[in-house]
């Protein structure tokens, strides 16, 4: 079968290559990929930044977000031929920590968990993969192809599940909500605190285009240059550009006992100067939390199924710019000025 792979840690090793068939230890669940959704962490993978192969092989297959349709299900296992599903990315450690063993593999703390199409295992960018159900979310069959959106909506799923949590420390009221960066993460971050209605603003340096009439179609305010040009004073700030100034900004732009999620990872090699004494009085001063986030576990994927199905289709399908078949796959890995959110054909 087909499948795009990469040699994990070469660059330009990218291709569209053949696979054996998924193995049976994979799990008694065989789904035909529809959809691959593309984002940053594919595209550093195939800049040669990092990924691992998974063990036996020299090339590791593509594609963490995923959209597929059930061909074969064992009776009992909650699937049937022709659901459209989502497969999970992290599996738990094989000697799982405290998290990974209540499900929370999301917080594993010894890093031994793997990662479809990222870490130690082919991702679904290939034409078959077969799968344990547990591991398996089922997308609204209303929602359709708009499905491959789920796994992005998961990070920002668990995004304000934990702020929620942190929130709750004490009597806590936000209304509030800046998110920096208009790119897939950050529209669908904004998605969610429209729909929990908040006073949502959107930070991004474009000025036309989709972004900015994405954000209207919210209801919620665009802006463009830097924080303080805003105006606002969050409760709550969902930093999702991984720029290290506006993550220094956006600490300083804060109400008192507001929370920040950083949900970008920025590159490595800048130096900021700033003043670590002052940043510091701030966050003791006014109870301000600063927490780092990534993947999600299977409330987050259920939660995401959910808020897409309560969202507007129409806006949903908006966010994908570019849709492009499996013969012109090289051209989904190659960035155009208004991409959002491009995803690669399988099969439709």
């Amino acid at each position: 079968m087909r499948a795009v792979t990469v040699v994990p840690l070469k660059a330009n090793t990218v291709d569209l290559t053949e696979l054996p068939e998924p193995p049976l230890e994979d799990g008694p669940v065989l789904v035909k990929t529809r959809e691959i959704g593309v984002c940053g962490t594919d595209i550093e993978i195939i800049a040669g930044d990092y990924g691992w192969a998974p063990t036996g092989s020299d090339r590791l297959a593509l594609g963490h977000e995923s959209l597929g349709e059930v061909l074969e299900a064992p009776e009992g296992s909650g699937f049937v031929p022709g659901d459209f599903v989502v497969g999970i990315v992290r599996r738990p450690d094989p000697e799982p920590c405290l998290n990974c063993a209540i499900g929370q593999w999301d917080m594993c703390r010894n890093g031994n968990y793997t990662e479809w199409g990222i870490k130690q295992h082919h991702g679904y960018a290939r034409e078959r993969y077969r799968i344990t159900p547990d591991f398996l979310v089922k997308v609204a069959p209303a929602l359709g192809d708009l499905g491959v959106l789920l796994e992005p909506t998961t990070v920002v799923a668990k995004a304000w599940d934990h702020i929620e949590r942190i929130g709750a420390r004490a009597k806590w009221e936000p209304h509030i909500v800046l998110v920096t960066g208009a790119g897939p993460i950050g529209l669908l971050a904004a998605l969610l605190g429209v729909q929990k209605d908040m006073e949502v603003h959107v930070l991004d340096q474009v000025t036309t285009g989709l972004k900015p009439d994405l954000v209207a179609a919210l209801g919620a305010t665009y802006h463009h240059g830097d924080i303080a040009s805003t105006g606002c004073i969050p409760d709550i700030v969902l930093e999702c550009t991984g720029v290290g100034q506006l993550v220094f900004d956006a600490m300083d732009a804060m109400a008192p006992n507001a929370v920040l999620c950083l949900t970008g990872v920025s590159s490595k090699g800048r130096s900021l100067g700033i003043d670590a004494g002052e940043l510091n009085r701030h966050m003791v001063l006014e109870n301000d939390v600063v927490f780092g986030s990534v993947n999600a576990n299977r409330s987050h994927y259920e939660a995401g199924a959910q808020a897409l199905a309560q969202a507007d289709a129409a806006w949903l399908g908006r966010l994908i710019s570019r849709r492009v078949p499996l013969q012109s796959w090289k051209e989904a890995y190659q960035h155009q000025p208004e991409d959002v959110k491009v995803v690669l054909e399988f099969a439709r």
